[in-house]
């Protein structure tokens, strides 16, 4: 029986680009023959993975998992759309879930957690070689309360957890639990519709205030206004900002007549205690991921040699 070395496992993963555990596997059958570990692997499919794995993949699903006071957000990427319709896909994005949900947010982890004989890396591979696209799990946020709910929204969904978007808001209370749930879903609607920065103006970016503070100042300086007029007229327009990006001083979807908290303090009372946001994530699909535009005719003119 041959000696498995992390070199030769590192040799093999970087010919392949498949996952670590699975080339040590393949040079454990192959009794360290890198060339039959290889073979191995491409019957497998496992070898696949390698060579999608620079195609963008902005498409997918976002999973999102609540259980009493912890909840998770991941997001799962395909190239198209139509994957997203996929039941192994659809069953990957919610083990993943799952995992993150014990594992906690960090991707690496998540990535190396085993879910029986095979970690999540193998898994995502596995699907990558079967359903023929590039896949990532891109990311995962997780919140928790000592005392409370964590409660989420998904739209678009597809299956019951996910879809396009998720959101996740935690409540920190000691009121009833299902009324909380049922508040914490409604804050959750809102987040996905009003797409809040920050919970209040202290969450901000400081150089996103500044920007803001900036343009109004420029635009006024260029009407002729005096620098202390200019002043006032900026910290006015920054209370006018904070009610349009700051999630407790946005006008609450569901009754535009308050702010969202105003109607997380009336709440209170059918709660049956204080009730306090500690914090949300809203994950949209493919949000910052560049994606490629296809020029056809260049591409079949360079498969043809043509310039």
């Amino acid at each position: 029986m041959a000696t498995i070395t992390a070199a030769m496992v590192k040799d093999l993963r970087e010919s392949t680009g498949a996952g670590m555990m699975d080339c040590k596997a393949a040079l454990t059958e192959n009794d360290g023959n890198m060339e039959a570990a290889q073979d191995w692997l491409r019957k497998k499919g496992l070898s696949k993975a390698a060579k999608k794995s620079g195609r963008v993949a902005a498409e997918g699903l976002i999973g999102a998992l609540t259980k009493g006071t912890k909840g998770v957000v991941v997001e799962v990427n395909s190239e198209t759309d139509f994957v997203a319709r996929n039941g192994q896909f659809q069953g990957l994005v919610k083990m993943i879930a799952q995992v993150a949900f014990d594992a906690g947010a960090d991707v690496e982890k998540i990535k190396a957690a085993k879910v029986g004989d095979v970690t999540i890396e193998t898994a995502i591979n596995d699907a990558i070689a079967t359903i023929g696209e590039n896949m990532t799990l891109r990311r995962a946020a997780q919140l928790e309360v000592s005392q409370g709910v964590v409660s989420h929204y998904v739209h678009g969904a597809v299956i019951d957890g996910a879809g396009k978007m998720g959101v996740i808001v935690a409540l920190e209370s000691p009121g009833k639990a299902d009324e909380l749930a049922a508040l914490g879903r409604q804050i959750a609607m809102h987040v996905a519709a009003a797409n809040p920065l920050a919970l209040d103006p202290s969450g901000l970016d400081p150089a996103v205030v500044k920007r803001e503070k900036d343009v109004l100042a420029d635009k006024y300086r260029q009407q002729g206004k005096p620098e202390n007029v200019i002043e006032k007229i900026v910290e006015s327009g920054l209370k006018t900002y904070y009610k349009e990006v700051c999630l407790l001083e946005q006008a609450f979807i569901h009754d535009t007549g308050k702010s969202v908290a105003q109607a997380v303090k009336e709440a209170e009372g059918k709660v049956g205690g204080a009730v306090k946001i500690a914090g949300f994530v809203r994950y949209a699909l493919g949000e910052g991921i560049e994606k490629q535009e296809s020029d056809f005719a260049a591409e079949v003119a360079a498969a043809s040699g043509k310039k």
